[in-house]
């Protein structure tokens, strides 16, 4: 019996005890993570209704201190409407309001807003630390949109009208006034000089930006999501064409063409995450005694030797 020394086996071992440690502490930072926003939701809820009426007190004492403000024709940011508001926004025009508060800050019900021909769209977004989502900026910024082109005032709000809202308006100023962030944010605050933005938020609204330069000029009835989306799919189908290039004269990758991706332009701007790739394609081996008996058979027929040479190339063939 043979007794071999393996090697490495220690490298090995501390190795996985190395991994270990790592999991541990990447689950030490989740579970951290996850306590900051148990403590920012439990002191949102909290500090909802002081802070509300500490709102209103300033807005009945402050003559510059106004629930909401004309950022731009037909567009409102303002802090969170009382159903006796409904009615007044009705007579400025509003023909869509965008609520960015979690249901617990919502004083108004969708169904009220239906009854005075008001659309309303709905993106519960968490307070104070917190910013929507790429999908849902678009959403909110093709809604503003929309009633633009229709003539209609958008109301935007979140509780104050400080962070949440403004940074759907924000995005909406990059995208169809064609501003930078920064003179957005500038713009603004000349209307609303009280607005504040979060870190989170302030990043929302430069990646939005960022998004945006990678894709061209949204045409007539697509948002800027499915835009991105779409340029994300293009880019990596001429990512993988060109892969395809290098490697299709051995025979051993699936052309990707035009055709191939026909009707599939939806499917892709939904799942703009998944990247195509090119995929190998397993070589087809022929058994040897089929290889056999061709060589053999292309032997007999020549029936000389001094062409063997020029049978066996012939013989790969069959």
């Amino acid at each position: 019996m043979k007794i071999e020394e393996i090697d490495g086996g220690k490298d090995e071992c501390s190795l996985n005890v190395e991994d270990v440690d790592e999991e541990e502490r990447e689950k030490k930072v989740v579970e951290v993570v996850d306590a900051k926003r148990v403590l920012v939701l439990a002191g949102a809820r909290i500090l909802f209704y002081p802070t509300l009426l500490y709102n209103v007190f300033r807005n009945k004492i402050q003559s510059e201190f106004r629930w909401w403000d004309e950022i731009d024709p037909f567009l409102l940011l303002g802090a969170v409407p009382f159903p006796k508001d409904v009615p007044r926004l009705k007579q400025l025009g509003v023909g869509g309001v965008i609520t960015l508060n979690e249901p617990y800050e919502t004083l108004v019900p969708s169904s009220l807003y239906h009854d005075y021909g008001i659309d309303h769209l709905v993106i519960p977004t968490r307070d104070y630390l917190f910013a929507p989502s790429f999908v849902d900026i678009s959403r909110g910024v093709d809604f503003i949109h929309r009633n633009v082109s229709s003539g209609r005032t958008t109301y935007v709000h979140c509780k104050a009208g400080r962070g949440r809202s403004t940074t759907v308006v924000l995005c909406y100023l990059v995208a169809y006034k064609n501003m930078t962030p920064d003179a957005a944010l500038e713009y603004v605050r000349l209307r609303r000089p009280r607005v504040l933005l979060h870190p989170s938020q302030w990043k929302a609204v430069r990646e939005y930006k960022d998004r945006l330069l990678v894709t061209s000029t949204p045409t007539a009835g697509t948002s800027p999501a499915t835009a991105a989306a779409n340029s994300t799919c293009a880019i990596v189908v001429a990512a993988a064409a060109t892969s395809t290039t290098t490697l299709s004269p051995s025979n051993d990758a699936v052309w990707i063409t035009k055709a191939d991706l026909e009707g599939y332009h939806g499917y892709c701007a939904a799942n703009s995450s998944k990247d195509l790739a090119v995929v190998p394609k397993a070589p087809r081996n022929r058994p040897m005694i089929a290889m056999l008996s061709c060589l053999f058979a292309s032997l007999k027929a020549s029936g000389s030797c001094g062409a063997v040479t020029r049978q066996l190339s012939e013989a790969r063939a069959c």
